[in-house]
């Protein structure tokens, strides 16, 4: 993909199970951008032990879901690395309207625009079906059927409403997340270049 005039700031969307992870490893590698995720984000500040990373530590240790405020800062913090400043591929982050309110004026404060809102549209029975395929051959325990749709409906809750609100923005790129994985990355790669 090199020399081609591609869109290098993305946000990678998508309900669980869509196939998110294994897309963003080929596309970050192919455009030479970090894949920056907020959860190997979090993970990472609590490791090191920084400032925000005890905050998100003590949240996530009570069994509550990590504010805003923790994840917009987690956020603006690594999209301010030298490695972003020519693209980046956002995953976990905005999941609301509030934090894709959030990641607008950071964004504005670091001079740079989203170039594409990239959503993986995946059939809710077949993302179902998929993840509980995963769980049993992984040996996942927490992946039964009754967490996945949880996740699901949480998904199309708070998630979804953000295909809207990209798409009012003209920034929206939707691909069918079902098939192979070469046929899902030809579709994004084709749908980028666009």
């Amino acid at each position: 993909m090199s020399g081609v005039s591609m869109k290098s700031r993305i946000l990678l969307l998508g309900p669980p199970g869509a196939g998110k992870g294994t897309q963003a490893a080929t596309l970050t590698e192919a455009l030479d951008i970090p894949h920056i995720s907020t959860g190997d984000m979090l993970r990472a500040a609590v490791k090191a032990g920084t400032p925000v990373g005890r905050k998100a530590k003590a949240v996530m240790d009570s069994g509550e879901l990590v504010s805003d405020e923790i994840v917009i800062g987690i956020a603006e913090e690594r999209l301010s690395e030298d490695d972003a400043r020519e693209g980046f591929l956002l995953d976990g982050f905005p999941r609301t309207l509030a934090q894709a309110d959030a990641l607008d004026a950071m964004l504005g404060r670091l001079d740079v625009e989203l170039d594409c809102c990239l959503a993986i549209t995946v059939d809710n029975e077949a993302v179902v079906g998929r993840l509980l395929k995963r769980a049993e051959i992984e040996g996942r325990a927490d992946d039964n059927e009754e967490t996945i749709r949880e996740r699901m409906r949480v998904y199309d809750a708070e998630t979804a409403p953000l295909l809207e609100f990209y798409g009012n923005r003209d920034r929206l790129v939707e691909v069918d997340g079902l098939g192979t994985i070469n046929e899902v990355g030809e579709r994004i790669r084709k749908s980028l270049n666009g």
